[in-house]
């Protein structure tokens, strides 16, 4: 933050700093002011058409006169949500006090630790994984929580090693983030991983918080599993969203699912800081999530980016790790070369990726690429990489 900044300002906002993407636009804009153009796979920003049944069903969400929108979410969506998570995983969830509506899922990861982080109890510590997406640990700071960072290694399948946690860590945390597939890694869970972590929860007194933004973009035939498919789901939070199933960042629409108890604390807290989505959108949510055949084809326009560039990423012997489904590959930088310089190169190429250190120091010696821009863009792509790596 700006030295300049007069009066007082959260401690824990000066100690978080710039989120790290910031400082990828501040790049790009350097290397574009030289007239550069770029090919954008920095950022998992879809750039995939909305399809036209959801844009429809948008406009027509539009009245003259619109009320502030519920912070329960229209009874239609939830619905809605219940029959696809039943069809998807097998899992009956009722509409009415196990599903809750978000503004995306950005703002729900965020604001979880503040409706479960309690010093008072001894339940201050939040666990998550890394590298890793940031705003879990943001959230956990901001709610004065202590972070607890679990490592993703290629060695151990990219999954949180749980015989490394002491009983003394366990009794304390509040919160344990899982992220499958995973970002960045691209790595999935098995469904013995979430019985095991939730019978620790069960145990110990925690809740287990699973982000599933990635759930159906699988770059073979198995489907993911979520957490809500574990036999015993009384300690599960899952967190899922329309933002990269569906192609709709811009719109803002998700979910939370889980336990009476846990939806009850959220439909108290949600109403006071105000992110409950808006009435057209929650029903263009109800168009997408009832809609399979957009999804088919997205998933199929990102098999097809992933092939173009693992051909030439294979080709000039760069070593891919995990990628199995979600939109991002996970490549190892040549020896030597860190993940910032790597990435620095390839920019003056006009090739944008985001280093691995941007999702924690974990991710040290890998690069991250997002397979948002064209198919064409991704073959041009493709090309530049062929000529200069």
């Amino acid at each position: 933050m700006s030295d300049r900044v007069e009066g007082p300002i959260s401690p824990v906002l000066r100690e978080v700093g710039t989120y790290p993407f910031a400082r990828l636009g501040d790049a790009k804009r350097r290397v574009q002011a030289r007239g550069m153009e770029l090919i954008d796979f920095g950022v998992g920003d879809p750039r995939e058409p909305t399809a036209p049944v959801i844009q429809a069903a948008l406009t027509a969400g539009v009245r003259q006169t619109m009320e502030y929108p519920k912070a329960v979410g229209l009874p239609e969506l939830r619905a809605v949500i219940a029959g696809w998570v039943d069809r998807r995983f097998g899992v009956v969830l009722d509409p009415d006090t196990e599903i809750v509506p978000t503004l995306g899922s950005k703002e729900a990861i965020f604001s979880l630790a503040q409706v479960v982080v309690d010093p008072g109890a001894g339940k201050d510590l939040v666990a998550v994984t890394e590298p890793g997406y940031p705003v879990p640990a943001r959230g956990a700071r901001f709610a004065g929580a202590q972070v607890v960072t679990m490592a993703l290694t290629e060695d151990h399948g990219f999954l949180p090693d749980l015989d490394g946690i002491t009983p003394e860590t366990w009794r304390r945390l509040a919160l344990f983030w899982v992220n499958y597939p995973n970002n960045p890694t691209g790595a999935v869970a098995p469904l013995a991983f979430y019985e095991r972590l939730g019978s620790l929860a069960a145990q110990y007194g925690f809740w287990i918080a699973s982000d599933e933004a990635y759930s159906e973009l699988m770059f073979g035939d198995d489907a993911p599993v979520s957490a809500l498919q574990a036999v015993d789901r009384s300690h599960i939070v899952v967190i899922n969203t329309l933002s990269k199933r569906s192609s709709m960042t811009g719109y803002r629409s998700g979910f939370v699912a889980g336990p009476v108890g846990l939806i009850a604390a959220l439909k108290l807290y949600r109403p006071t800081v105000g992110t409950a989505p808006q009435e057209f959108v929650q029903r263009a949510a109800i168009a997408a999530w009832s809609d399979e055949e957009h999804v088919a084809e997205a998933r199929a326009r990102y098999r097809t980016k992933r092939a173009i560039l693992v051909e030439v990423l294979h080709a000039k012997g760069l070593r891919i790790a995990g990628s199995v489904a979600g939109m991002y590959l996970w490549v190892h930088t040549p020896d030597g070369t860190s993940s910032e310089a790597y990435a620095e190169q390839l920019l003056e190429q006009g090739i944008v990726v985001a280093p691995g250190t941007f999702l924690g120091a974990a991710g040290e010696g890998f690069i991250r690429l997002a397979l948002v821009p064209t198919i064409d863009d991704c073959r041009r792509a493709a090309a530049i990489l062929r000529e200069v790596l």
